[in-house]
């Protein structure tokens, strides 16, 4: 079904069998996304009553639906291609919003147009005073490819109490929720399919940047977001997806010769991250890493003309505002800095 009204934005909220997700997160979607903002369930082919649900009980909400579950990844690009709004929002499903969440995003898209992209305050939906995991006060990326966040530095999750409450530009915005101008997420090719899911947003938000757009942060937006909804953190499938999909955004996108050097280093640092595992007796973590190194170097001779491709529309090198210049491995571990604000600027 597609919306009938002229709306430029579209809040879109991707359902796989999410009945009780909608049910917990759908009424503060209603209440809180504006009058001049559609809100739009694109549900992913669901085998539950996903669908009769929102359509008994929020006829007012309007429905998306494909036929088959095509991922996080693809089933975002679908929706975005079929629908046709000037500025989008990919909302998680366990996202609860606040009053006022989009005043800010919508603001800054408005007043900057090298602006393509926002992330609100992300907070944890279980402790409404810490930050969340996936995307806290903005994402950055350290010299190896790591990515972490203000607010939170690997496990470590930081209260807000408004440290971080100053407007920034970002390496990469949180998938969790991002608002995005629809024409450049169509420009850059919108979120890598082969994904599937994690880190697909750190990957699109990486083209953004070298292609010369800016990712920003508005503090004054919160919202509140679960986490793990589809797979926890001690999912050996999450570790799987983190491994792989990390190795093969840094060979998208890295120019060389650093490539080559973060490559080598990564496959030293990534066995012993298994190894690690299997001293944790956790076989099939260990596994998982060693799977996603597997399918990268399968993978990665597929990616040689979307890196040669992506290097070539590169307009700038990342300032290292963005892509840190240290190893967070070295100052969170050996350094003891487990705070963004601890780290060097």
């Amino acid at each position: 079904m597609h919306p009938t009204t002229h709306a430029e934005v579209a809040v879109l909220v991707l359902n796989w069998n999410g009945r009780s997700l909608l049910e917990t997160f759908l009424p503060s979607w209603v209440q809180h996304t504006p009058a001049g903002a559609d809100l739009i369930i694109v549900d992913n082919g669901s085998a539950d009553d996903s669908v009769a649900f929102v359509r008994e009980h929020y006829p007012e909400v309007r429905l998306h639906l494909f036929t088959e579950n095509h991922g996080f990844a693809a089933g975002y690009n679908k929706a975005i291609a079929e629908l046709d709004y000037k500025t989008v929002v990919l909302l998680n499903s366990d996202v609860e919003l606040s009053r006022g969440w989009l005043d800010e995003p919508l603001r800054l898209l408005d007043s900057d147009p090298t602006i393509a992209a926002v992330q609100p305050t992300i907070r944890a939906q279980r402790d409404p005073k810490s930050f969340e995991y996936a995307g806290a006060a903005g994402g950055f990326i350290d010299s190896l490819g790591y990515p972490f966040c203000r607010g939170r530095l690997f496990g470590t999750l930081e209260e807000d109490h408004g440290q971080y409450a100053t407007p920034t530009d970002l390496f990469w915005a949180s998938g969790a929720c991002l608002i995005i101008r629809r024409d450049v997420y169509l420009e850059v090719g919108g979120l890598d399919t082969i994904f599937f899911a994690h880190q697909e947003e750190i990957d699109l938000c990486w083209r953004l940047n070298a292609r010369g757009h800016r990712i920003a942060f508005a503090p004054t937006s919160v919202v509140y977001h679960v986490g793990g909804a589809s797979l926890s953190a001690e999912s050996p499938r999450k570790v799987f997806l983190n491994f792989r999909n990390n190795l093969l955004m840094i060979y998208k996108n890295l120019p060389a010769p650093r490539l080559h050097r973060v490559l080598l280093c990564r496959f030293f640092l990534d066995f012993f991250a298994a190894f690690v595992y299997l001293l944790q007796l956790k076989p099939r973590h260990c596994y998982a890493v060693l799977e996603g190194w597997r399918c990268f170097m399968i993978k990665r001779q597929r990616y040689e003309e979307v890196r040669r491709e992506n290097i070539a529309k590169t307009v700038r090198p990342l300032p290292t505002s963005l892509m840190k210049p240290y190893s967070l491995l070295v100052q969170y571990y050996f350094r003891g800095r487990r705070r963004y604000s601890d780290l060097s600027q």
